[in-house]
This record gives structure tokens, C-alpha cells and sequence, in this order.
């Protein structure tokens, strides 16, 4: 067993990411790489190459002293963990948490990818399509209430479908998600409609926010390195399009704004990381997010305030003429102000003109 010194002597869990800690809390129960995979929806190279990294992070030298510090640190508790409570169960370790797993029992959703629901800490079947749409309305609409003419419009949109459709959904998920140790429903009824019971449910959206407040409190604290690593653990919670596969004119709403949320979030770590010199982290990440998002002008603009930092000026200018491009064959529009600002400043070797181009506030 390692002396208390030198378990006080290595960094804490707060140097790892919300995924490297998920990775390392299943390590701890036992599980292997295959089985981490599968309880994480990740591919069997992404959880290896994790691994590489906590080991790295927290100054370990192999699995076994991963497993060991994994207890030392408190994040296992024995006699609990996924080989007693089932493989397929994710903790969600929170910016409100403390490091920890949760202790009681919860109802997790996650609608930031193909919405997902954890009962118990156990993966729950939210039923077809129309159900699960049912309840990421409930779980994108805390602290009020959603009416039935609410769910029928946002869900089935111009279809008339049976009058008794949404409280037979209702019925169906209250038996589905019933936790063991709350005899009542986690969906309430009012003469408003449906909500979901506060402090038993907890959304990835809503975690994603919690990150986001700590971040813009880290940097009014000037601790900009703090708000990089907060705001990428928000980031991590996206597993792609937010409720994919949803059906109605809600979902599809909701789509759009969870995805510019998420680019919004890109774009500020990017800013915070050119703000610490960490130019080539930010032209990587901004790379990858102008590439999927090639119509998005402030990107572009902020990638190349990017390379012109780096003396890239040529990368810039093409940045510009690919993206004028697009937008041109996409939507008929002709380059907006940022984006012209951003090439001008390119053109005069001007970085204070081309940072014009940044993220707002998240």
C-alpha cells in the first residue's frame, strides 16, 4: 500500500477530464478494456488511449497503481461498482459532485446524442421514438410544467394522432423509470401538465450548464487553465447530434440549439486557449470544428486570427477563400463582416484586427 505522502504527493482527480475519470472509476471495478468500451459507448482504442493518459496525468506507472489509487482516492468504493450492479452502468461525475459517484439513486438523462436514460445506474429502455421524445421534452423543460396540446404539437406536429397518446407514453415511462427507492413516480402531473420530479433527475444539459458557470467564474478568477479544463469536460458530454432521430418540430429545434451551444463552447475554449498561447491545441480543435461547420463565419474568422498568430498567413487566406466559397454555393451570400475583418486583418499582418473575429461569452 503506497505511504500517505506519496498518495498527497500525486496530482488529483481534478487533472483528469470527466471522461478520463469515468474511464478510471470503471478500471476500478474490474473491468477491462473490451467491457470499458461497451459500458462507455467508446471504441476499444479511445478507452486504451485514455487510459495512456491517466497514467500520465497522475504519475502512475501501470493499471494495477490505477486500480489502487482509483480506492486510495475514494472514487471506489468497495463492494460497489459495475460488476456488482450490472455491466452497462455510466456515472456521471459532475462539476457539482465533488469527484465522486453519486450515491443515490438518480434518473440520468442524456439528450446531448441519441437520448440515453440510466435508472439506478443502470441503462433503461425509454421505449420507441415517440416516447423518447415525450420524455426529452420533460427533461428540457425543468422547473415547469409541459401541457399535453404542448407535447402534441412539438411531437406529431400537423398529424392527429389519438387524444389519449401522450398520457398512455406518460404511463408507459412512469413504470419504466420507477426508482426502487421512491414508491411515487419520477414524473409529476398538475392541472399545468407534466415536469419531471426535481432532485431525482439529472440531465446532461443541466450539467453541461453547471461546467460552463464554473468556467466564467474561473476566468473572472483569472485562472484561465481552470476554465479551459471545465469548459472541455462540458464539451465531452456531447456525443453527437442532440436527440437524434427525435421526430417533430421540437426536436428539430432543439437540435438546432443544442448544436450551436456546442459551438459556441468550442469557440470560447479556442479563444481562452489563444489567450494562454496555446495556439496549436486551438488551430487543431478549430480545424476539426470549421470542417464541420463550414458555413460558420465566426469560426473561420477565429481560425484564422489562429494561423495568423502562427505565421501561417497562406492557411489563413485559404481558410477565407473555402469558406466564401461555400457560402456562396450553399446560400448565394457573399463573406459577412467578421469573416472580411479577418482577412483584412490577415492581409495588413494586423492580430489585434483579426481577434475581432472571437467567440462572445458562453
Amino acid at each position: 500500500m503506497p505511504s500517505t505522502t506519496a498518495i498527497q504527493s500525486r496530482p488529483s482527480l481534478s487533472a483528469l477530464t470527466a471522461q478520463e475519470r469515468e474511464v478510471l472509476y470503471a478500471l476500478g471495478c474490474g473491468l477491462g478494456d473490451a467491457e470499458i468500451a461497451d459500458v462507455l459507448s467508446l471504441p476499444e482504442p479511445v478507452v486504451a488511449g485514455q487510459l495512456g493518459r491517466i497514467l500520465e496525468k497522475l504519475g502512475l506507472r501501470d493499471r494495477i497503481a490505477a486500480i489502487v489509487h482509483a480506492f486510495d482516492c475514494g472514487l471506489v468504493v468497495p463492494g460497489r461498482g459495475p460488476r456488482r450492479q450490472a455491466v452497462g452502468e455510466v456515472v456521471w461525475i459532475t462539476a457539482r459532485s465533488g469527484g465522486g459517484p453519486a450515491s443515490e439513486p438518480r434518473l440520468r438523462i442524456s439528450v446531448l446524442g441519441p437520448l440515453r436514460a440510466w435508472l439506478d445506474g443502470r441503462p433503461v429502455d425509454p421505449g420507441p421514438l415517440r416516447q423518447q421524445a415525450v420524455l426529452a421534452a420533460l427533461a428540457l423543460s425543468p422547473g415547469r410544467s409541459v401541457s399535453r396540446q404542448e407535447l402534441l404539437d412539438g411531437i406529431w406536429g400537423m398529424e392527429s394522432p389519438c387524444a389519449n397518446v401522450v398520457p398512455v407514453y406518460v404511463c408507459r415511462l412512469r413504470k419504466s423509470l420507477r426508482l426502487r427507492e421512491r414508491p411515487d413516480s419520477v414524473i409529476r402531473t398538475d392541472r399545468h401538465g407534466y415536469g419531471l420530479v426535481r432532485g431525482v433527475v439529472e440531465v446532461d444539459v443541466a450539467s453541461v450548464e453547471e461546467y460552463v458557470a464554473a468556467a466564467g467564474a474561473a476566468e473572472q478568477a483569472g485562472d484561465l487553465p481552470e476554465a479551459v479544463r471545465l469548459c472541455a469536460q462540458a464539451l465531452e458530454l456531447f456525443r453527437g447530434e442532440p436527440l437524434a432521430g427525435l421526430p417533430g418540430p421540437w426536436a428539430e429545434l432543439e437540435q438546432l440549439r443544442l448544436a450551436e451551444r456546442r459551438v459556441t463552447l468550442a469557440q470560447r475554449k479556442a479563444d481562452w486557449q489563444l489567450r494562454l498561447g496555446r495556439d496549436a491545441d486551438a488551430i487543431a480543435e478549430l480545424s476539426a470544428l470549421a470542417l464541420a461547420e463550414p458555413l460558420n463565419e465566426p469560426v473561420a474568422a477565429l481560425l484564422m486570427h489562429a494561423l495568423q498568430r502562427c505565421d501561417r498567413r497562406g492557411e489563413a487566406l485559404a481558410v477565407f477563400d473555402r469558406t466564401a466559397r461555400r457560402l456562396a454555393a450553399d446560400l448565394g451570400v457573399a463573406p459577412g463582416e467578421p469573416l472580411l475583418r479577418a482577412r483584412w486583418a490577415v492581409l495588413r499582418g494586423n492580430d489585434a484586427d483579426a481577434g475581432h473575429g472571437r467567440a462572445g461569452a458562453a
